[in-house]
């Protein structure tokens, strides 16, 4: 009887993570008045711009468009896997792949996404590469390569443990 009880309190305990997911929401609401202002920024600029500055302010679009779909993956994902299930008979555009993304995926769609991310911020800095310094270049190599290994690594471990099942 007692441990009913505690798989009972543990197992509601989840509920304790749907919270963050609308923190979450709630910062893609403010990575939306972020681009906003980076679009009224591109607009203000855009009659003296240069090319490199319109590529500037596009990857700077871009990278905020791919955190915000990063989050709407955490968001939805996490909720289904780790939450409760989503009743999306209602809704004729739910998109196939919400469904199907289990928690290695998950994972995997996350690393992805931040190497993405990862590779617009040093795009960014070659096309600004007269105002960044060699060191700070170096670092964001560094860690963009680190990124790259990571989520090569993640895949390769994933793949092999899918393969021993």
């Amino acid at each position: 009887m007692i441990s009913r009880i505690l798989e009972r309190f543990l197992f509601a305990s989840r509920w304790l993570l749907a919270p963050f997911y609308v923190f979450l929401v709630v910062s893609l609401l403010f990575l939306l008045i972020q681009c906003g202002q980076e679009m009224l920024h591109f607009v203000s600029i855009m009659r003296d711009a240069k090319g490199t500055d319109v590529i500037l302010a596009v990857l700077s679009l871009v990278d905020l468009t791919l955190t915000g779909s990063l989050i709407v993956i955490v968001i939805f994902s996490g909720y289904e896997n780790f939450v409760s299930k989503i009743d999306v008979d209602d809704h004729p555009d739910w998109p196939e792949w919400m469904a199907k993304i289990d928690f290695s995926g998950l994972k995997l769609k996350l690393l992805s996404s931040i190497v993405a991310i990862s590779g617009i911020q040093l795009l960014k800095s070659f096309m600004d590469i007269h105002n960044v310094s060699d060191r700070d270049l170096s670092w964001y190599v560094g860690i963009h390569m680190t990124f790259v290994f990571s989520g090569l690594l993640l895949a390769w471990t994933d793949r092999l443990s899918a393969e021993k099942h």
